[in-house]
């Protein structure tokens, strides 16, 4: 194939083997998503034009493939592309924010369903060391008449955190440039829900995935000797913030279900109890404010 005689259906066929010799995950996706970066159309509309031969530009087909070629370096998709899906939003992301990830739709989910379970009229929700924003924001969109708040610490992190809440513009959303240990003492006693998805690989631990390895910020991945460090402050944190009643969600590595159950109890929290994600991995632990 040359990128004169390309048609969509070729290029991604091209790119496929490219990034399959590569070791990418799923390299049909990826090539469907790339293509369709470049001519401004979602993977649907790619693979209709594929079936019907549709003709590639030169430039369009160079571009393409100077894209798979840093993808085929394991440089994250979302990196490449700018944005991340999460939920219902379409978040800005890049070197410097962690990129978040499908299982977190999930842990979400369990702060979500508890925000609508309280009787209040305005429910306040927490989200400790948001990220990009992705699960404040998915909060504070689908849960409108909750009132959000988050933190971030990180400098690099925080510009993508701002630029998101300005792009989604959700009037019930509020976001500061604080670290979690100490953020929003003016709630104290008062949220009914407090999550966070914290930093919790070991220190000595090697991620697997390059991607995670190589791009993903290190104040975003590693917690400590066991990885547990800011679960630690989490606990003590939120104990803070929520309310009697008040619902600790939390996200993590899946061995350590078990380890985050007994800090939470050593610490005075009732009911704690971890939950399996979509693959059947301990994803999830929540526990109940005394």
């Amino acid at each position: 194939m040359t990128s004169r005689t390309a048609t969509v259906g070729s290029l991604v066929s091209s790119l496929t083997e490219l990034l399959a010799k590569a070791g990418v995950p799923n390299p049909d996706v990826d090539a469907e998503l790339l293509v369709g970066h470049v001519h401004d159309l979602g993977r649907g509309e790619v693979q209709a034009a594929a079936l019907t031969g549709r003709p590639v530009e030169a430039a369009d087909a160079d571009a393409a493939l100077l894209l798979a070629e840093r993808r085929a370096q394991r440089e994250p998709l979302q990196h490449i592309l700018g944005r991340a899906a999460f939920r219902s939003l379409y978040l800005a992301v890049g070197p410097g924010v962690f990129v978040p990830r499908p299982e977190t739709e999930q842990v979400v989910q369990f702060a979500i369903d508890a925000l609508r379970s309280v009787p209040d009229p305005e429910p306040i929700g927490i989200d400790l060391g948001t990220g990009s924003g992705a699960i404040a924001l998915a909060m504070a969109t689908e849960v409108p008449n909750a009132r959000i708040y988050a933190a971030e610490n990180s400098v690099d992190a925080f510009l993508w955190t701002r630029q998101n809440f300005t792009e989604t513009a959700a009037p019930n959303a509020t976001l500061v440039f604080e670290d979690l240990a100490a953020a929003f003492p003016e709630l104290n006693g008062r949220a009914a829900v407090v999550i966070s998805n914290p930093p919790y690989v070991p220190d000595a631990a090697i991620p697997r995935d390059p991607e995670v390895r190589f791009y993903d910020p290190a104040a975003a991945l590693y917690g400590g000797e066991d990885g547990l460090d800011v679960v630690r402050q989490l606990s003590e944190t939120a104990a803070r913030l929520l309310r009697p009643g008040g619902t600790l969600i939390l996200e993590h590595g899946e061995l350590q279900g078990e380890a985050i159950r007994s800090i939470l109890t050593a610490d005075g929290w009732r009911a704690a109890a971890t939950f399996r994600d979509l693959t059947q991995r301990d994803r999830t632990t929540t526990a109940t404010r005394a």
